[in-house]
């Protein structure tokens, strides 16, 4: 049986910090119903003290969903905690995300404090959440940067103090793959109590890294992915939910695998981005809407004569109703021939050579030639056959 990987969704939290992606409690309710029933473990529902819309938030969704564990963001302060515990007091299943740097650039500039000082109110900050009765992640914020004895450290106390989770973010984006996976497989090598929590992976997509890293740490040993959909997210984003839902699915042989259904993956990355406002781009791996779209002759060729020569995902297994073959200038005869096959056309040999040469015209004045462009062309072949 392959192990199986805890999605942690944060498109409610860390994905609706993108400027402008602000949405209403009733519309983050609607999406973490569908985050239900795509099949999530843990719902990252909102940093409760930041505002009354995000405590407000939290609580709804704790009442909107059954299955998921809510998850609410705390700082490593009291107040916060306090706040994080009141607004989750409906869900089925809690849980108190709360943390604080790990790193020496966030230690010694954004705390001014030292590493025993950090190091003890986290520990703290544990301890505290521990007693008001939730599961408890604690993160070791930008630990992509951290010094790596002193992170070892920090997160077998934390386990100690009895964190069920524990979260190694790439807080900046700055790891390389390879490196990130070694700096988790360091923390299984090094933390006595490792086995007692479950360990997270949260990677930002500063570097266009995001994926690759989380999926280099769920290699070494994380079982748990910290994601959002459509990779929306802080800056340059969040690794995306999609992304590593179809890695795991497609490469078995990591012996990986998740609850997600594939099969909802383009309608809520559909639903997310027309909420946020915030449109997918066409090339966007999975939900793009490109994704499964051929323009090239040599590749529309191969793709009709066997889909996987050119795609390794059925795009049914997302959602998507089927691949489409474009016609552009890149177009070759046999896209041509199979598109007017479609449109009820059955030309072939001299009459497919004519219209062809006519297409190739209107492709490169329009760049996309559309059903319409085909009729007029095949309906005219007698003409331009004289």
């Amino acid at each position: 049986m392959a192990d199986k990987i805890q999605i942690f969704d944060t498109t409610l939290r860390d994905g609706e910090q993108v400027p402008g992606c602000q949405l209403a409690t009733e519309e983050k309710i609607t999406i973490a119903r569908e985050l239900e029933a795509l099949g999530v473990d843990v719902i990252e529902a909102g940093f409760p003290i930041s505002s009354p819309g995000d405590f407000l938030s939290v609580i709804g969704i704790s009442r909107a969903v059954k299955e998921p564990v809510v998850c609410g963001l705390t700082r490593a302060k009291q107040e916060d905690i306090d706040v994080a515990a009141e607004a989750l007091r409906y869900a089925k299943r809690g849980r108190i995300h709360t943390g604080i740097g790990s790193s020496d650039v966030h230690i010694k500039h954004k705390f001014k404090s030292g590493r025993e000082q950090v190091l003890e109110q986290g520990v703290w900050a544990v301890q505290y959440a521990k007693s008001k009765g939730y599961e408890v992640e604690f993160y070791a914020e930008d630990a992509g940067r951290a010094d790596l004895p002193f992170l070892a450290q920090m997160i077998e106390a934390v386990i100690k103090a009895g964190a069920d989770v524990v979260n190694i973010p790439d807080t900046t984006g700055y790891c390389l793959p390879h490196l990130y996976g070694k700096r988790i497989q360091y923390l299984f090598d090094h933390v006595s109590n490792i086995d007692k929590a479950i360990v997270s992976v949260h990677c930002h997509n500063d570097l266009g890294m995001a994926t690759a890293n989380t999926i280099e740490g769920l290699v070494h040993g994380a079982r748990q992915a910290e994601v959002t959909i459509n990779g929306i997210g802080e800056r340059a984003g969040n690794t995306s939910l999609e992304e590593v839902a179809m890695i795991l699915k497609t490469h078995q042989d990591l012996g990986l695998h998740t609850n997600i259904k594939s099969e909802k993956l383009y309608g809520i990355s559909k639903l997310v981005s027309s909420m946020m406002r915030m449109p997918v781009q066409p090339n966007k791996a999975i939900v793009g809407a490109n994704a499964f779209a051929h323009s090239s002759g040599i590749h529309q060729d191969g793709f009709l004569k066997h889909a996987e020569n050119y795609e390794i995902i059925n795009p049914a297994d997302v959602g998507v109703n089927s691949s489409s073959i474009v016609l552009t200038a890149r177009s070759g005869r046999a896209a041509l021939k199979h598109r007017l096959e479609v449109l009820g056309y059955k030309i072939e040999g001299q009459e497919l050579d004519i219209v062809y040469e006519n297409f190739l015209l209107v492709a490169d004045e329009k760049k996309q030639v559309n059903d319409q462009d085909l009729e007029v062309l095949a309906t005219n072949i007698p003409v331009l056959a004289r």
